[in-house]
């Protein structure tokens, strides 16, 4: 799945969905461990999605800002003020 289509999703909607990635995700070892996996790299594509789910999910609890740069300081340091002594 898509970053651009995860974003798209409520937060309920990706808790749901990771939970079903984990269940897909559990089926796939017991079936790798029995032998029979016929795409082994759909197990590396689900962890995939959840860790990119779970990121997503992050973001937005943090909500990121534009921040202003900090104001530079127009007073020169003097050479007195440097401890030079």
């Amino acid at each position: 799945m898509k970053a651009q289509d995860i974003r798209k999703l409520n937060s309920k909607q990706i808790n749901a969905k990771i939970a079903e990635l984990k269940e897909e995700l559990f089926n796939l070892k017991f079936q790798a461990a029995l032998g029979n996996l016929e795409k082994p790299a759909r197990m590396n594509e689900i962890k995939r999605d959840i860790a990119r789910m779970k990121t997503i999910l992050t973001e937005g609890s943090y909500a990121v800002e534009e921040t202003k740069p900090a104001k530079k300081s127009s007073r020169k340091k003097s050479a007195a003020s440097d401890g030079a002594e």
